[in-house]
């Protein structure tokens, strides 16, 4: 199966304080990959969306390593919650809420995100 890349003139923007930041053209997010982003304050943000449009961001630093590395993490969901697994130690991190699946003494930020023309 081949996917074509969309065309669209969408923003995906991420809400920081009472802005929003544009971060990327919708068409770089292939449903089930992950994107790193660099924010003004030079934190890195991870973007996902899944394969029916949802957009998920959380901080990209794998609390457990603390390498810059969810973006290139495996999705799934896992009782109808989506989640993103490290790809070095495998802990696995809600999309919704950062919350990990594996340890509930750890989560990640999470950040608002939209797409918008």
């Amino acid at each position: 199966m081949t996917l074509a890349l969309e065309t669209t003139d969408l923003k995906v923007q991420l809400q920081l304080g009472e802005d929003w930041f544009t971060v990327c053209d919708l068409s770089l997010l292939v449903p089930g990959r992950g994107v790193a982003a660099l924010l003004p304050d030079g934190r890195q943000v991870a973007l996902f969306r899944d394969r029916a449009g949802e957009l998920y961001a959380v901080d990209n630093r794998d609390p457990f390593s603390g390498a810059a590395v969810l973006s290139r993490g495996l999705t799934g969901s896992v009782q109808g919650r989506p989640f993103v697994a490290s790809p070095l130690l495998k802990q696995r991190f809600d999309l919704r809420s950062g919350q990990c699946l594996d340890d509930d003494t750890v989560s990640v930020a999470t950040y608002e995100v939209r797409a918008a023309s």
